[in-house]
């Protein structure tokens, strides 16, 4: 996938860090990845360019609309990123115009202005780093909530090493030294220089650290503070502090080396970070979004300044919850999957699986139940996929073409159940033709005994000979449980032994391993799906109830059937890509991105 990320920035911030970090790791998973922004401090293996997105002018924003349009075109950019609110303006004005879709991550408190709010420019999704910004976004932009979900910033879990320490304790408040960050930090020294807060813990060094330049009413200051300006490793900073004072990531890498965390932030005061007042510091993002902005409470700073100072770490609680939330391989994940979910509803187009039972000599062999198509029929199909310029893959191809966005028209050709016909008429077709497909067998029975009560002739299944000789073509085979049982009715331990016992039966008699199993007439539940994955299958087909991304529940895959009255034309509407999204009404849940 070719990643454009943006953003505007004049010096280090926050965002530029987290998106450098992004950028590399999408980078170590094959992706391809592009940096546009007006300065980049931080090392990258992205493709960088300036511009300067920060000049917010009428004149300005067309023409750097202008050139993200024409770079998204040059560079075949797949997905745009924006991570601030001027690169999200024109990143959005780009994209729409270049069609390609827009995801904005949002890491502060976003302008109420009206014009702000009639052209927002939230792009095609939404991620906020916190559950307070993701309710500014709810409450005041009307941002749907099926279009926005939080994210916090992430980072490699850091190996905690030994202090370089001398035995004089550190205070380290790590800021920088301009817009609101700055009005706090001279608040809070100046409150700090006013109080008796040196007479009282005696001989502790105050580093401020961050800005590029200290700014002149910051000199003042200077006999009670060391200023150390901004520091390449951070992270050596903090590790060999006793005390940090800071908010946003700061405060998340704070907490993962272990240390006592003073969290205040542009809105609201934190203080000591514990285990109580968590979740707060979380939803706040350690103290830099709130409903309300700017409550300070440096008195409460001061006082738990002194009590951390005793400390030598932070709460385990608070350590494993951030590590959990905070760990950049788990949300570049999740990334990921939202990335791949946004562009097929973007385009309304995903990789179609469709799946047939029987195939019958003709209409005089048919059966009672439409589930079959002639021979006759069955080439039609192929004959028209053939011509199409069509290709069969297998799921996991499917989910490598989905991530790389390699370009081509595929489709997946599935089997329920394992007819014999599958080998006598299905599979000299699908040899003529160079397709292969995926055949899901009841693999306790010979014959179609599900079917006698319902007055189907009677009907051998696969054996053993034909089947080996299919995988040997190419042919997977997958599992559609011992008995065809319907699983959404069956006790717990009946659930098990039809997945297990098919399961075990198959790759005894076939020599591989079964990765993939069909629920027999496409009803599941939860407890089904987990049964499942427990059991050891990766992929679970179902039928039309299911996500409409393939990648978005692999223990239940969509799948479109294919029955007597689907025509050539009628296949060639159901493989076209969008088809599922125009049979799925506004208000489906299949169409919301999966949380």
């Amino acid at each position: 996938m070719n990643i454009l990320m943006t953003l505007s920035q004049l010096e280090v911030t926050g965002a530029e860090v987290y998106s450098v970090t992004l950028a590399n790791k999408f980078i170590e998973r094959g992706h391809k990845v592009f940096i546009i922004s007006d300065t980049l401090t931080k090392k990258t293996k992205a493709e960088y360019t300036s511009l300067p997105l920060s000049k917010r002018t009428f004149f300005y924003r067309i023409k750097n609309s202008i050139f993200i349009y024409q770079f998204i075109k040059r560079n075949n950019i797949h997905i745009v990123n924006a991570h601030s609110r001027a690169s999200a303006w024109v990143s959005c004005i780009a994209s729409k115009f270049a069609n390609v879709p827009l995801v904005v991550f949002i890491h502060g408190r976003q302008a109420t202005s009206i014009s702000r709010r009639i052209f927002h420019g939230f792009g095609n999704y939404t991620i906020a780093v916190c559950e307070k910004l993701e309710q500014q976004l709810l409450e005041v932009f009307k941002v749907s909530s099926d279009k926005v979900e939080v994210i916090r910033n992430g980072f490699d879990i850091p190996l905690i090493e030994e202090n370089n320490t001398t035995g004089q304790k550190t205070i380290a408040f790590v800021t920088r030294l301009s817009g609101p960050k700055k009005d706090l930090a001279y608040k809070l020294l100046e409150y700090i220089s006013a109080s008796n807060f040196f007479d009282e813990v005696g001989g502790v060094k105050f580093k401020i650290i961050g800005g590029q330049t200290i700014p002149p009413e910051f000199e003042k200051f200077k006999n009670d503070f060391e200023f150390t300006g901004y520091i390449e490793n951070l992270p050596h900073e903090i590790n060999n502090a006793d005390v940090v004072i800071g908010s946003g990531r700061i405060a998340i890498e704070t907490i993962l080396y272990k240390k006592p965390l003073i969290a205040i932030g542009e809105a609201c005061t934190i203080g000591l970070v514990t285990k109580d007042n968590l979740r707060l510091a979380l939803e706040t993002n350690f103290g830099d979004m709130n409903v309300t902005e700017k409550e300070f409470d440096f008195e409460k700073i001061v006082q738990d300044l002194k009590s951390a100072l005793h400390l030598t770490e932070c709460d385990d609680i608070v350590h494993e919850k951030v590590k959990s939330d905070c760990n950049i391989e788990s949300i570049v994940d999740r990334l990921e999957y939202i990335f791949q979910s946004v562009r097929i509803r973007f385009y309304q187009n995903e990789i179609p699986i469709i799946y047939y039972h029987r195939i019958a000599k003709d209409i005089n062999d048919a059966g009672r139940h439409g589930i079959f198509v002639t021979e006759k029929q069955f080439e039609d199909h192929l004959r028209y996929l053939k011509k199409e310029g069509y290709k069969t893959i297998t799921f996991e191809e499917a989910l490598q073409i989905k991530k790389n966005c390699t370009p081509g028209k595929y489709v997946i050709i599935t089997f329920d159940d394992g007819y014999e016909d599958n080998y006598t008429l299905a599979f000299p077709l699908l040899k003529k033709y160079g397709f292969t497909a995926i055949i899901f067998l009841v693999a306790g029975l010979e014959y179609n005994l599900w079917d006698e009560q319902s007055d189907e002739p009677k009907l051998k299944m696969l054996n053993l000979q034909q089947m080996l000789e299919m995988i040997e073509y190419g042919i997977e085979f997958g599992s559609h449980t011992l008995s065809h049982a319907d699983l959404s009715k069956e006790s717990d331990e009946k659930v098990k032994v039809e997945l297990a016992n098919s399961k075990k039966n198959l790759e005894e008699k076939l020599g591989r391993e079964i990765s993939s199993f069909a629920f027999p007439y496409g009803n599941c539940n939860e407890t089904v799906k987990q049964v499942a994955k427990e059991t050891g299958y990766k992929f679970v087909y179902a039928t039309d109830r299911a996500p409409v991304g393939l990648h978005e529940d692999l223990l239940q895959i969509r799948r479109i059937g294919i029955f007597p009255n689907t025509t050539v034309a009628g296949l060639g509407r159901k493989v076209k890509g969008n088809y599922i999204f125009k049979r799925e009404k506004k208000d489906s849940p299949y169409l919301r991105i999966p949380r």
